[in-house]
């Protein structure tokens, strides 16, 4: 059977995702690299241009983005309603990190589920050419999610758990390694990816007002034990789940999250501290570099390592 020829892709970009579209673009002929002036107005409103408009006819266009914060949604949202409405023949949007996806339910009258406000945002891009706006999302928090999409929009929903089974691989203890999950949502997220792994599971339950890790099945001893989940906020469940996993006789500890978010530089609580006989509880912590700003933060820090997306979203954009 022949290999279908690639498409070509025009591959747009928000600032923040710059070095990452260069990445994509360097590992396929088959991506060009465009660009938009990202401009305001004095009163700090959009002013925007899409750069060499005319191009885009008949042509398969993509926009990166990265929905770091409130204040760049906006801007972005404008350019990605605006790109199918240039006679693409299809368009897709890469969002890696989908960021109100921990903002999926409610618990009591009042809350507001903002997934499924943003999924009703992007279910409305308008249709282009060829269809609807494919949609590549990474390692999204709720499994239902998917759910929340309008008919306009078709969600393909990616993983990074091959590029960290790729890593594990090149260790030096490739064979003594086991997979933690913190508790039973990372578990039912991940389990069937990693099911070559010996498995630990970890659970969270409530004590007064506190929240405590605990041991829920498995054996973490003698092993390198490594967390796995799809985002990490501040780290507290991740830092707790290592004490756990130390005191049940795990060789060492390591962390994987697709989504390293970070907020308030929280990653440094850490870092490997330079004095000598600090305890370093985590020998590696991997991330992607789905978030852009946390990425390019903890680049070079131990125990921090970034296993970029780049590879894979190239071939996202063949599908």
């Amino acid at each position: 059977m022949e290999t279908p020829n690639k498409k070509d892709v025009l591959l747009f970009y928000c600032v923040e995702s710059e070095e990452l579209a260069h990445k994509i673009a360097e590992l396929s002929d088959s991506i060009q690299l465009q660009s938009i002036n990202w401009r305001s107005f004095a009163d700090g409103f959009p002013n925007l241009f899409i750069n060499n408009a005319h191009n885009i006819r008949g042509r398969h266009v993509a926009f990166l983005a990265s929905f770091s914060s409130p204040c760049v949604i906006f801007e972005q949202l404008s350019v990605i309603f605006a790109l199918p409405r240039l006679f693409a023949a299809s368009f897709t949007l890469v969002l890696p990190f989908f960021p109100t996806g921990s903002f999926e339910r409610m618990e009591e009258e009042g809350d507001v589920a903002t997934a499924f406000t943003m999924a009703r945002i992007l279910s409305n891009i308008p249709i282009s050419r060829g269809g609807p706006t494919s949609l590549v999302i990474y390692d999204i928090h709720a499994l239902q999610e998917r759910f929340y999409f309008g008919d306009n929009v078709l969600p393909c929903f990616e993983t990074g758990i091959p590029l960290l089974k790729h890593r594990l691989h090149q260790l030096p203890d490739a064979d003594n390694i086991s997979i933690a999950f913190p508790d039973d949502g990372a578990w039912k997220r991940f389990h069937k990816q990693l099911q070559h792994f010996p498995m630990v599971v970890c659970t969270k339950v409530r004590e007064g007002d506190k929240r405590i890790v605990r041991l829920k099945e498995g054996s973490a001893a003698g092993r390198h034990v490594v967390i796995v989940d799809d985002l990490v906020q501040s780290g507290g469940t991740l830092i707790e789940c290592q004490k756990v996993l130390a005191a049940q006789g795990a060789a060492k500890v390591s962390a994987y999250v697709t989504h390293g978010v970070f907020p308030k530089q929280s990653w440094e609580r850490f870092m490997h501290k330079n004095e000598e006989g600090s305890e370093k509880a985590f020998a590696y912590f991997w991330i992607t570099d789905s978030c852009p700003a946390t990425a390019k933060a903890i680049a070079n820090k131990a125990p921090f390592e970034v296993i970029s997306l780049a590879g894979s979203i190239a071939d996202a954009l063949q599908i």
